[in-house]
């Protein structure tokens, strides 16, 4: 019988960790630092087919274009856990950035037998959501061959959506099923096989500029600042206050009533202040820059305000 796995950079046995379980705490963690400090390297080579993948996905993202994470297992988590920060960051609706996971919810705290390999479910979870032609979906799997992903992707292209492969072995076959293949390569494991170590965070690694750099091409950041952000809490509430602060160089006592009359949006209470306009005026100008606070700073009608 042929393990179809076994020639997988990602399955091999280093030497180097062979006897881990004899040696001291420190050794070990001083061995995984090592190891770990090699994966953004690895990331660093694939940047230009990343950089390729991120602008198309913006350029339809821009016309409406939702963006989809799928992956199976640790790869279906972190998929989960990279869309769901969007909405607190960088305020974007839920819908727009999702994360898909093989066997749902319950697979995100426990494995779900067989999930991974259900082609067919892959391509109903694409099916269901109404991927369409202005749609991203990026497939992730470290092995680069999980049938669930493939089963995606396939019915992604089929609906003429962006596809994106993010895997770490060499010619996968989940390269083969997309338009934009990023093969980010790190080799074998500290725990052979245990693929939530250097492939989980070169995963993470790339799923964070891919979401990170459309938004910002998007217009979801001011400079470095997160402008886009909920004040959902109170760390969130004094970090958008310093936010309007530091942008237009007020002191915080006139930072945050100004941020409360905009209804604790940024970019509104920055309008506010620099133009000296109401909160309706301040939106209306936002809607008429496309929402970019650069923009409406920058325009005729706030320098006149």
């Amino acid at each position: 019988m042929i393990d179809p796995l076994a020639e997988l950079s990602t399955e091999q046995s280093d030497p180097r960790y062979g006897q881990i379980d004899r040696l001291s705490t420190e050794q070990v963690a001083r061995l995984m630092n090592a190891a770990d400090a090699t994966v953004p390297t690895a990331v660093a080579t694939a940047i230009p087919a990343i950089s390729a993948a991120v602008d198309a996905i913006v350029t339809r993202m821009r016309s409406g274009g939702r963006l989809f994470y799928v992956g199976a297992g640790t790869s279906g988590r972190l998929a989960v856990l990279d869309a769901s920060e969007c909405p607190p960051t960088f305020g974007t609706d839920p819908e727009l950035v999702q994360g898909i996971i093989a066997g749902g919810v319950p697979a995100l705290t426990r494995s779900v037998e067989g999930a991974e390999d259900d082609d067919a479910a892959g391509a109903r979870a694409i099916a269901d959501r109404q991927v369409g032609a202005l749609d991203s979906v990026v497939g992730v799997s470290a092995s680069g061959r999980a049938p669930f992903v493939l089963g995606a992707l396939k019915e992604a292209t089929h609906r003429d959506a962006l596809t994106v492969a993010l895997s770490c072995n060499a010619g996968a076959p989940l390269s083969a099923a997309a338009l934009h293949p990023l093969e980010v390569i790190v080799g074998p494991e500290v725990v052979t096989g245990s693929t939530r170590l250097k492939a989980g965070t070169a995963q993470k690694l790339v799923l964070n500029m891919i979401s990170t750099i459309a938004m910002v091409r998007l217009g979801r950041t001011y400079g470095n600042t997160m402008i886009e952000v909920s004040a959902a809490n109170s760390k969130l509430a004094d970090r958008a206050t310093r936010m309007v602060g530091d942008i237009t160089g007020v002191d915080l006592s006139v930072a945050r009533p100004a941020l409360e009359a905009a209804g604790w949006h940024v970019k509104v209470a920055v309008l506010m202040i620099e133009r000296g306009l109401d909160p309706d005026d301040a939106r209306i100008l936002l809607r008429e820059h496309g929402d970019r606070l650069e923009s409406a700073l920058a325009s005729e009608e706030a320098q006149g305000a």
